[in-house]
C-alpha cells in the first residue's frame, strides 16, 4: 500500500528531532490576514513607500502610517489558527528547533510559541522602533497617537523618527537575524514550510539549504500555491495548513 501525504509528513514528524518550521504569509490567510503579494492584495492597491521615502518626505511617512493604522484596524481580531497551534505542539512533543517567519503579525508568539525559538526576518508590527535612537515601544505606543490624531509620531526621547520594527523596501535584512536562520537550515533535520510561496529572497533559500546543505534535511512544503523549490521537497502538499498539520499530528486510527 502507498504511503498517503498525511502518513509520510507523521512519518517526518515522528522520526525527526530537530525540526526548522519556516511560514508565510499562508499561514495567516488561514486567521484572516490577507496576502500583500496576492491579487487584490496591499501591495497591487497601494504603491509601496521605501525606506528612503519614508525618512525623506513627510508626505509619504504621513501616507504610511495612514495605512498602517487601517491594517491594524483591519486585522486586530485575528488570531492564531490550527496551524499555529500545531507549531506550537510540535514544541511541546521537543521536536521544534526554530521557528523562522516572513510574518510581521506576532501570531506565533500569540498562539504559544517560545518567543526564544522565533525568528522574525522581515521584523514585526507589534513594535515601533526610533530611527535614530533604536529605543523600541510596544505598537500601542504609537497607536494610541494615531488614534488621537498623531499623523507621523516621533520618539518621546529623541525626537526622532518612529516607525514599525518592520523591514521596509530597500531596507537592509537584520543580518543576525538572518545569519542564525541559515545556521538552523543547516542544524535541522527536517524543514517545514508552511504557507510560503518561497520567491523573497534571500529569505527563500533558507529551505534550499537545509536540503542540499551539510544537514540534508527532509523538506516538506505545505501551501496552496506552486514554488520554486517543489521539484527539490520530499513531500509538497497543496492544502489547508492547519487541516494538514493537525491531521497529521494525531496518531493513525
Amino acid at each position: 500500500m502507498s504511503e498517503s501525504p498525511i502518513d509520510k509528513l507523521r512519518r517526518f514528524i515522528d522520526k525527526s528531532d530537530a525540526i526548522v518550521v519556516f511560514t508565510g504569509a499562508g499561514i495567516s490567510t488561514e486567521s484572516g490576514i490577507s496576502d500583500y503579494r496576492s491579487q487584490g492584495g496591499v501591495w497591487e492597491r497601494f504603491q509601496p513607500v521605501t525606506i528612503r521615502e519614508f525618512i525623506a518626505d513627510a508626505g509619504k511617512r504621513r501616507l504610511y502610517w495612514q495605512r498602517k493604522l487601517a491594517l491594524y484596524e483591519q486585522n486586530k481580531d485575528a488570531g492564531p489558527n490550527p496551524g499555529h497551534l500545531a507549531v506550537v505542539e510540535l514544541e511541546r512533543r521537543g521536536k521544534l528547533l526554530g521557528l523562522i517567519t516572513q510574518n510581521i503579525d506576532g501570531l506565533h508568539q500569540q498562539a504559544g510559541t517560545s518567543p526564544d525559538k522565533i525568528l522574525e526576518i522581515h521584523g514585526t508590527n507589534q513594535e515601533v522602533i526610533c530611527l535614530s535612537c533604536q529605543e523600541i515601544w510596544p505598537w500601542e505606543h504609537a497607536y494610541e497617537r494615531l488614534i488621537k490624531g498623531e499623523e507621523a509620531p516621533v520618539c518621546e526621547k529623541c525626537g526622532g523618527l518612529l516607525k514599525p520594527n518592520t523591514i521596509s523596501f530597500g531596507q537592509s535584512l537584520n543580518a543576525a537575524v538572518l545569519n542564525r536562520s541559515f545556521a538552523l537550515a543547516e542544524e535541522c533535520d527536517f524543514m517545514l514550510v508552511l504557507g510560503s510561496s518561497l520567491v523573497v529572497e534571500p529569505a527563500a533559500s533558507i529551505p534550499r539549504v537545509a536540503k542540499q546543505g551539510n544537514s540534508g534535511a527532509w523538506l516538506a512544503i505545505i501551501t496552496q500555491s506552486a514554488t520554486p523549490l517543489d521539484g527539490l521537497a520530499d513531500l509538497k502538499i497543496a492544502a489547508s495548513i492547519g487541516e494538514t498539520l493537525s491531521a497529521a499530528l494525531v496518531a493513525p486510527s
